[in-house]
């Protein structure tokens, strides 16, 4: 039996269910994956992307890893973050 829980937006106090992940596409060259920097509702978006694109600044890399610039992605199917929809209209703001 599978338990289901909310996932809420980790903006600080916020509280909201979160609908968007700020991710980047990470790769060592043999497995490729988003990285995750923040789970985040409609109206936190704007501020954790921000802090996404900073962090994503400061993060070192190893020889032979990429990493992306942050995007958004639609939390449509939570259960296969493989499957999520890139929104690059709401990375502009």
């Amino acid at each position: 039996m599978q338990i289901e829980y909310p996932v809420l937006c980790q903006f600080p106090g916020c509280g909201r269910p979160a609908g968007f992940k700020v991710a980047s596409q990470w790769s060592d060259g043999t497995t490729h994956e988003l990285k995750t920097y923040s789970l985040s509702c409609e109206f936190c978006l704007p501020s954790l992307l921000r802090q996404a694109r900073e962090r994503h600044k400061a993060c070192p890399r190893s020889a032979g890893e990429t990493l992306g610039k942050p995007g958004v992605y639609q939390r449509s199917n939570p259960r296969n973050s493989l499957e999520l929809t890139r929104r690059p209209d709401l990375e502009t703001a």
